[in-house]
């Protein structure tokens, strides 16, 4: 059950915050900076009132929203201690590795579970933003971590995206060949950048597939 006041850690306002996720291009405008904000804001709160569980972190850019307020240290601390009455450390769970709560005997909860424990706790779904390749555009900045470790591979009439130990990590008509021979060797780009013959709804697709294989992040 949440408490009155881990309920009034969902108003708590940081502008300082979302004027920095924009800066960091985790976000493209404040406005979006103010539900990636609420969406962190209510992940803590939900791994703070309900322990039965490992509650995973289940979107990227949600994840960058609460690394980011980390990096306000004294004020990321004060708010955790005003509304939770203790330091809550970046980890995809709800720490579980307390004295009381050995890290072993607690469960960790599925995405489906994390779904429906949110929404029995805050009465609306699961917005789209925790599903990171729903909100891709041709105007969404992606990154690739492995820039210039991936390479591809053309096999008949596809082409394959590898890793760097050589491992497929998606195939595509060769018609995506420009395109993700672009993804293996760039760090940062629009979708709308993706070269070749695609469309614009081409594009989109491709990137979303990358981005729910977490082979691309989703950034402002």
């Amino acid at each position: 059950m949440i408490t009155d006041t881990s309920l009034a850690a969902l108003d708590h306002q940081a502008p300082y915050l979302l004027e920095r996720l924009v800066k960091e291009h985790v976000a493209a405008t404040e406005e979006e900076a103010g539900e990636l904000f609420a969406e962190a804001k209510k992940y803590l709160v939900l791994t703070q009132v309900d322990r039965s569980r490992i509650w995973m972190m289940h979107s990227t850019r949600v994840d960058d929203a609460w690394h980011h307020f980390i990096l306000f240290t004294g004020l990321y601390t004060e708010f955790c201690r005003t509304y939770f009455g203790r330091y809550v450390h970046h980890s995809p769970s709800n720490d579980p590795g307390v004295p009381d709560e050995p890290a072993e005997e607690t469960p960790v909860a599925t995405f489906a579970e994390f779904r429906d424990r949110y929404e029995e706790l805050f009465g609306c779904p699961l917005p789209d933003v925790w599903y990171d390749h729903r909100t891709v555009t041709l105007t969404r900045r992606v990154v690739n971590d492995r820039a210039g470790l991936l390479t591809t591979r053309r096999d008949g009439n596809q082409v394959e995206l590898l890793s760097p130990s050589g491992e497929p990590l998606v195939a595509a008509n060769m018609i995506a060949s420009p395109a993700l021979e672009f993804v293996a060797r760039t760090g940062a780009f629009y979708v709308r950048e993706l070269p070749g013959g695609l469309t614009g709804e081409e594009r989109v697709a491709l990137a979303e597939v990358l981005v729910e294989q977490r082979i691309l992040k989703v950034s402002g």
